[in-house]
């Protein structure tokens, strides 16, 4: 049994936001995210908080500042649901449900960061609430993920547990639950992110001796018994991204589906999270287009007890590939200024030969004259022939790099020109290059 110490805030929020049990006499319907946030707003203004609104100063307050944003006596009916929560509290706190409000210190930092005013106002939650600060690997796919899918989910997980990295996940049957177990069974730890009933999960024989063995925690920010909604599956998989370091998704269809809508979304709005896919092999059509729409391709296999490591190099390697696709004013500039520098010589190297050639006279002062200082415009078409001649036998594209001695990222640029050009081939298992011809 949990002894509550809640805070103000996180009392006054769960008064008006949590699914209590209906009450005849108080038919006020609790506050949605959108809602909440409004009146949120609206107290901020005022250089108030939500607890400031379980005291009468608060409430006569709030009715002065209504305005059109929220309707107060809706406000003041679920503050007064007081007998109702207390009842719920009782009920939560025999079957060890904690609860944590977004003004309290041990709210998830990550969530308030990678969401901001999308994170959900209360959380509830099975398990030691620290694992949720831990951060770790989001792991996301199909629930109709083919076998292979689920063994490669199930080495990710094992293989996070033995370099320390907490797996996140939905607990929903394919790709997420087998991450989870997969951790677990490995004795890692791991957090399950649910759209349905809390207290049925934690008491299921897949998840109890994690649980009881402290290593398993479970959330939800609907409920404790909430019933299972698409729209909640749906939602989810933003906290699941938002709890990570990095993400994973496993297996995705094109164009539906939930694991893809809540990729490109993270994709677009969950930056701080680098999200990865696994790629290469017989994976499904939609893993390629998210590739294409900026995932990174999940290293591959083995990782020798380094996976973490080879995460956080892929992460700079694509943070390098950004700084070549685009060029920024300053750098045209240069450029410009290069040409100009290219051509003068020869500008004034051409009344020269003509005078020569009028003679009769065979020039040599035309080789004599002071070459351009730099070479070629286009930098690429300078190193080619460098890139080429390294590439007699297959490379990868780190070796390559070091022998240049440049950076991976620019190296990547060139290779996949030369590749489009016909001039240099890319293998596979493992990825190396190689000119052709050699």
């Amino acid at each position: 049994m949990l002894d509550y110490q809640l805070s103000p805030d996180t009392e006054a929020i769960l008064l008006l936001w949590a699914n209590l049990e209906k009450d005849f006499y108080n038919t006020a319907k609790p506050l949605n995210l959108r809602d909440y946030n409004a009146l949120e707003v609206c107290l901020r203004e005022n250089q108030m908080r939500p607890g400031d609104l379980l005291t009468p100063t608060g409430r006569n307050k709030l009715a002065e500042i209504e305005g059109d944003r929220f309707d107060s006596a809706r406000i003041i009916a679920l503050l007064h649901r007081d007998l109702m929560l207390r009842k719920a509290l009782v009920k939560w706190s025999d079957r060890e449900v904690w609860i944590v409000g977004r003004g309290d210190g041990e709210y998830p930092q990550s969530l308030k960061e990678n969401l901001l005013h999308l994170a959900p106002p209360i959380l509830y939650g099975i398990g030691r609430m620290e694992l949720l600060s831990r951060g770790g690997l989001a792991v996301v796919g199909s629930r109709d993920a083919d076998e292979e899918a689920i063994a490669y989910t199930q080495r990710v997980g094992a293989a996070c547990a033995e370099e320390g990295v907490q797996i996140i996940s939905g607990g929903a049957r394919g790709v997420d639950i087998n991450a989870m177990l997969g951790a677990l069974e490995a004795g890692g730890t791991a957090v399950g992110v649910l759209p349905d009933s809390l207290t049925k999960a934690a008491l299921s024989a897949k998840y109890r001796w994690g649980m009881a063995e402290g290593r398993l925690t479970l959330v939800s920010p609907w409920g404790v018994d909430v019933r299972f909604t698409t729209n909640r599956a749906m939602t989810r998989n933003k906290y699941i991204y938002a709890l990570g370091d990095r993400a994973l998704v496993v297996s995705s269809a094109v164009g539906k589906g939930g694991t893809w809508s809540g990729a490109v979304d993270a994709l677009e709005k969950i930056t701080k999270v680098p999200l990865f896919v696994r790629f290469g092999g017989n994976v499904p059509e939609g893993n390629r287009e998210l590739w294409k729409k900026g995932a990174i391709a999940f290293p591959e296999e083995p990782w020798n007890k380094r996976l973490w490591q080879l995460l956080a190099q892929e992460v700079s390697i694509k943070e390098e590939e950004a700084t070549f696709e685009t060029l920024p004013e300053e750098i045209e500039e240069i450029v410009a200024t290069l040409e100009e520098e290219i051509a003068e010589p020869q500008q004034k190297l051409a009344p020269v030969e003509e005078e020569i050639a009028e003679e009769g006279v065979l020039s040599e002062v035309s080789t004599s004259q002071p070459a351009a200082e730099h070479g070629p415009k286009d930098v690429y078409e300078a190193v080619l022939p460098f890139i080429l001649r390294n590439l007699g036998e297959p490379l990868e594209d780190k070796v390559l790099a070091e022998r240049l001695e440049v950076q991976v990222g620019q190296v990547r640029f060139w290779l996949k020109r030369a590749v489009e050009e016909g001039k240099v081939i890319k293998n596979k298992n493992p990825v190396t290059y190689v000119a052709i011809g050699s």
